[in-house]
Order: structure tokens, then C-alpha cells, then sequence
């Protein structure tokens, strides 16, 4: 798996967070009250319940029945935004790009400072390599009012810009998200990859470190770059040992396949 494809499997980066806090109302006496569950219709309470039920899906790998769950909460309540997101997210994991392209579009139409569409969107426009297009979405979700994700953008900007081929700015991005989120190992995972696509091999050795020192968080893909760190340090015992722990640990894995190949330069 090449470097861009190993920090999107690990990152998760365009799960949707559903937002459950409605916009404000107005009361008879002039002033403004927060909108609660109370003060929704029927209709848009069973096009939550539906919008939830398809993210459920979705996280679970059923794309189709999670695209079903969708069209029936827009049937109940054709200006949900959230569900548009979500739609686009599912569109674009079945490769239906014109699709998911005029779902985020509307998402951002109904509700333009979305931070979690704004993300989303900047994210499918890195897949698609529209770099110059993404740029100002990242940097739209990361200025969003109330927006708590910022993390999760700065890694995806990061990711994308690395990716452009503008390594120093990725490295930043990915160096500030950790600071936002230092316990996240698919940041740290990230920002690990960034150093040692830069040669940074002692300050990526530290953050990898961390991964898998932890057994519930590493994995082969982060076993597997500490052992090509250890190489490019001219640890041979380190390599060994991270070898064995991933042939133990993930034998189907197809890094232990690079492993016996000597592939490390992947």
C-alpha cells in the first residue's frame, strides 16, 4: 500500500459527525431560546432517527442500505444538510463522484459554515488530486464557528498536502494537530510517515514509538514502518524484532509479504 493509501485507511478521516443542535427560535417574547428535541416536528424527528440509523451503516461498510436510510430521512426533511453530507460521503466510497460532488454541494448550499461538510468536501476534492480546490475548504472548515474538529482537518490538510508534493506545510499541519490531539495514534501515525518521507527518521522513530508501545493501538502498518525506520538507522536487532512481532501479530497481513520480500522502500 502506497503512503497516501496508508494514511487514509488509518486516519478514518471522512466519517461524518452527526450534529443534533438545531438553530435558534423565536420566542413570543422577543428574545432567543436554544432549540431542543422539544421543539422539533415529527417529521424531522424521524428524518434524525433515519439520518442516524444510515451513519450506523455507513460505518459499517453497507454503503447501499445506509444510501437507503438517507433518501428516506431527505424524504422526511428535504433541507437537512447533514444528510446531504452524509450522502455525499456515500456516494464517493461507491466511486460515484458526480454524485457525491452535488451532494456536498448541497450540504454547503443549506448550511455553508458546516464544518464537518466543509472538511468532507475538502477531503473528496484530495482524493480527486483538485488540490488548489480543497485548499480553501480545509481552511474554511478550520475557521467554521463552533467547529471542535480541528485536529481530524489540520491531519487531512496535512495528508493532502503532502500528497501535492508540499511536504514542509504538511509536516506543519501534522505537527500542530498533534499538539491539538497528541493521544490520537492515526495522527501520530501521519505525522510519523511525514518525517520519514522526509528523512526525519529519529523525530519519526519517536512517534511511531508511541503507536506501538501501546499494543490495543498498533497495528502492522505501524509495525511495519518502525521496522522500516529501524533499517534506515542501521538497527538491524530492531528490524528483527519489529519482524517478528508483525509475523506473530498479522501473519496474513500483506506487509509481512513486503517483509519477507525485503520490500521496505515501498
Amino acid at each position: 500500500m502506497r503512503l497516501f493509501e496508508r494514511l487514509a485507511a488509518v486516519a478514518a478521516l471522512a466519517m461524518l459527525t452527526l450534529l443534533h443542535a438545531g438553530c435558534a427560535v423565536a420566542p413570543a417574547g422577543g428574545g432567543r431560546e436554544v432549540r431542543t428535541e422539544s421543539d422539533q416536528t415529527s417529521a424531522e424527528r424521524h428524518a434524525r432517527v433515519r439520518l442516524e440509523l444510515a451513519a450506523a451503516y455507513f460505518e459499517r461498510g453497507q454503503a447501499s442500505t445506509a444510501l437507503d436510510e438517507v433518501k428516506l430521512a431527505l424524504a422526511a426533511k428535504p433541507d437537512l444538510s447533514e444528510a446531504y453530507n452524509l450522502r455525499g460521503l456515500i456516494y464517493a466510497s461507491m466511486g460515484e463522484t458526480v454524485l457525491a460532488e452535488q451532494s456536498f454541494q448541497r450540504a454547503l448550499q443549506l448550511a455553508p459554515q458546516s464544518g464537518n461538510a466543509l472538511h468532507n468536501h475538502a477531503w473528496f476534492l484530495c482524493q480527486q488530486r483538485r488540490f488548489d480546490e480543497a485548499r480553501p475548504q480545509f481552511d474554511a472548515a478550520l475557521a467554521a464557528p463552533g467547529y471542535a474538529d480541528g485536529a481530524r482537518t489540520l491531519m487531512a490538510r496535512g495528508v493532502c498536502r503532502a500528497r501535492a508534493g508540499r511536504w514542509g506545510e504538511a509536516e506543519q499541519d501534522l505537527a500542530r494537530a498533534f499538539e491539538l490531539d497528541p493521544a490520537n495514534p492515526a495522527i501520530a501515525f501521519a505525522y510519523a510517515e511525514i518525517l520519514y518521507q522526509r528523512g526525519e527518521y529519529e523525530r519519526a522513530r519517536f512517534y511511531v514509538r508511541r503507536i506501538n508501545s501501546q499494543p490495543e493501538q498498533s497495528n502492522a502498518q505501524t509495525l511495519w514502518l518502525a521496522a522500516r525506520i529501524e533499517r534506515r538507522l542501521g538497527n538491524t536487532a530492531g528490524v528483527e524484532s519489529l519482524g517478528r512481532q508483525l509475523r506473530e501479530r498479522f501473519p496474513s497481513a500483506p506487509e509481512v509479504v513486503r517483509l519477507q520480500r525485503a520490500q521496505f522502500d515501498d
